[in-house]
């Protein structure tokens, strides 16, 4: 047991070594600040976020219909997977 222990903590102790050795970026690599072109969070938000397709919002209707009605029957656990599960089939 003790050597197992002692195997484990040298195994750690030389992956955190090997993980600390990496090679530094080449300073050719970097770009000053002024030439960087950060788009500002709002901005990336925008690109990334796309309006839901037909079929994903009538999804979401359907998702908030079934759950606000496991909501009415005060329903828990299995019982209201089993329920949504229903539900959202149709």
């Amino acid at each position: 047991m003790k050597k197992l222990i002692l195997a484990a903590a040298v195994s750690l102790l030389t992956t955190h070594f090997a993980l600390a050795q990496t090679a530094a970026p080449a300073a050719a690599d970097k770009k000053p600040a002024a030439e960087k072109k950060v788009a500002a969070p709002a901005e990336k938000k925008a690109e990334e976020k796309k309006a839901p397709s037909e079929k994903q919002r009538k999804q979401q209707e359907r998702m908030k219909a079934c759950n606000k009605e496991a909501g009415d029957k005060k329903l828990k656990g299995d019982e209201r997977k089993k329920f949504m599960s229903d539900c959202l089939k149709g």
